[in-house]
């Protein structure tokens, strides 16, 4: 038998590192001694012919994958639609097989443990209880803590990360866990997937740690964008940086552009020359849209300036979510950033009741086997077994779950949500005492950034507006906000359905001091506004009537600056429908979808 096929069914053999079988009727031989099993008799020798069969159909199997990959680029779109459903029913007829064999399996097994008396039944097996599992229409939540496995030698290469489909434990892998982390891969990596892996997280924070503690050595250097969230600062300014910890020499860029960040990575290159010449990294850590303001960072620019001084990126993309930004399609790979984190706490899950989060890197730097090394980067190096194996910081399978289900709805979601956006951001705007940082203003500084970086132009849903300029006192500030609920809700997560409003300087950015809020563009009457699924209309109603209340008894002519109610009908509808023409133009055509030389010759 060719080398490379009796490897290929050599993997489902039970002594698979150890044989000396040379062809698949040795394969088959040999399996019936390793249980015990005589081959003369009639158990064996049925057993003999399944072994063979399953034997050639693993051959059988990686033939059509070859197959696939040589062909399905070429494919037309008949085809591809003919090679899924054929192989969604051949995985159909394996999963009956293994039904089959549940009623043999159940009573062999029954009648190993039948008990009396005070020792209670063990139990039932539950392997293939497992199997209808496969006819789920949504993922599976596998709530167990560890697995059944097969032998020696596969367990045995499990534990040195080659046995892919046969997990150890929950914490590691759970397949709940692994449906999410494919499913992010596909929305962010696109065309590209085949090039990413992703390790799910318990949180968003805990995420961010597992990729900083992966990347960062002890005195590197890293750039960091000023306007990240507060937590990340505090991990990074009150654990990495500390000279007990890992001395982490942190330099806060204050722009964001690819010329501003050009010029401070060359001032932070002269500063810390003698550091880097002796051997400390430099990398990249940005957030974009960044919090609280919600401004957009020149993403690929920036990656391939870094890429160029040979710095990895590490990129925050919770608020873009993959449908405003996917930052690892850009063809050319110096513009993509290395590693992208999301919360998923936040909109790719939308409910407002899980907390989790992901990172997503190239295959090489998030797994390898034990003893690999793939473009310079060893297996010890990848993130699998230097941190997450490791630390147990893992996704369990109920808050997988709820994420996947929550991404059934992102888009949706999104696009309402940047209609509520520009409309409430425009209404804001038109008032002379609000100062609105958000770039779905167009006069706004950042605005450039955000056409040319997010899907269709569209703004994220995060923005800042102070009052400093309508000179409120923090008395008649803080009774005005108050007021907010129950329109705008007083929480301090963002991403959720309903809209949510806090003063950063009091919460999420508290761990900054007075004048590092200041550069961060953050005072007392600085409110952070999350734009939710919610009527915006009744938000506005309820804002002007807050207003009403507890501004115009000092402020007098305060609320006549308003736009009229007409006015905001107008916008309402304007920016609606100017939105959803957006979304629907960019839909593919029905002679792209229907593939003209290969259908609409034969419609004609």
């Amino acid at each position: 038998m060719h080398s490379t096929a009796l490897n290929r069914a050599k993997l489902l053999s039970p002594k698979r590192n150890s044989t000396q079988a040379a062809n698949i009727d040795e394969l088959a031989k040999e399996q019936l001694l390793h249980f015990g099993i005589d081959p003369d008799s009639e158990y064996g020798m049925a057993l003999y012919q399944a072994a063979c069969n399953l034997y050639q159909t693993q051959l059988n199997v990686h033939q059509l994958w070859d197959i696939t990959t040589e062909t399905l680029e070429q494919a037309s779109k008949q085809d591809r639609i003919a090679y899924f459903n054929a192989k969604k029913f051949l995985s159909f007829q394996l999963a009956k097989v293994l039904d089959t064999l549940q009623n043999p399996f159940r009573a062999t097994h029954q009648s190993l443990n039948a008990q009396s008396g005070s020792h209670l039944n063990k139990g039932h097996y539950p392997l293939f209880d497992n199997v209808t599992a496969l006819f789920s229409a949504n993922p599976v939540i596998v709530r167990t803590a560890t697995y059944v496995y097969a032998c020696t030698e596969w367990i045995d290469d499990a534990f040195q990360g080659k046995e892919f489909s046969h997990q150890i434990y929950s914490r590691l892998l759970n397949p709940t866990s692994i449906s999410l982390a494919n499913a992010i891969v596909d929305l962010e990596a696109g065309p590209y997937a085949g090039e990413y892996m992703a390790w799910n997280f318990n949180s968003g924070m805990a995420a961010i740690d597992g990729m900083l503690a992966n990347v960062l050595s002890h005195g590197d250097v890293v750039i960091v964008s000023r306007n990240i969230y507060g937590g990340v600062f505090q991990l990074l300014q009150d654990h990495y940086a500390k000279p007990d910890k890992m001395a982490v020499k942190l330099e806060w860029f204050d722009g964001y552009s690819a010329d501003e960040f050009q010029q401070f990575m060359q001032q932070v290159k002269e500063k810390h020359a003698d550091k880097l010449k002796a051997g400390a990294n430099l990398h990249v850590y940005i957030e974009s849209p960044c919090n609280p303001h919600g401004y957009v960072l020149d993403v690929p620019g920036i990656c391939e300036l870094a890429h160029q001084q040979d710095a990895l990126v590490m990129l925050d993309a919770t608020l873009a979510t993959p449908v405003l930004q996917q930052s690892l399609q850009y063809p050319h790979k110096t513009q993509r950033p290395d590693y992208v984190v999301h919360s998923y706490t936040k909109d790719i899950c939308g409910s407002g009741a899980t907390t989790a989060g992901v990172v997503i890197g190239e295959n090489h730097r998030m797994f390898q086997a034990k003893g690999d090394t793939v473009n310079g980067v060893s297996w010890d190096k990848t993130l699998f077994w230097d941190v997450y194996y490791i630390k147990g910081a893992f996704l369990d399978s109920e808050k997988a779950f709820d994420v996947l289900m929550g991404m059934k709805t992102l888009e949706q979601r999104i696009i309402n949500k940047v209609i509520n956006t520009k409309v409430f951001t425009a209404f804001l705007a038109s008032h002379p005492d609000f100062n609105i940082n958000s770039h779905a203003i167009e006069q706004n500084k950042n605005a450039h950034l955000r056409r040319a970086q997010l899907r269709h132009g569209w703004p994220c849903a995060l923005f800042t507006v102070d009052m400093e300029q309508a000179d409120l006192s923090r008395d008649t500030f803080v009774r005005f906000f108050d007021a907010l609920e129950p329109g705008f809700s007083h929480q301090v997560s963002i991403g959720q359905n309903n809209t949510i409003i806090l003063c950063p300087a009091l919460t999420s950015h508290s761990e900054l001091n007075t004048e590092a809020q200041h550069a961060a563009g953050i005072y007392l009457t600085t409110m952070r506004i999350a734009m939710g699924t919610d009527n915006v209309k009744q938000l506005i109603a309820h804002f002007m009537q807050s207003a009403q209340i507890h501004i115009e008894p000092v402020r007098p002519g305060f609320c006549d600056k308003f736009m009229s109610a007409k006015q905001i009908d107008d916008l309402y509808l304007e920016i609606s429908m100017q939105v959803s023409q957006q979304h629907f133009e960019s839909v593919a055509s029905m002679q792209t979808l229907l593939e003209q030389h290969d259908i609409q010759g034969e419609l004609a």
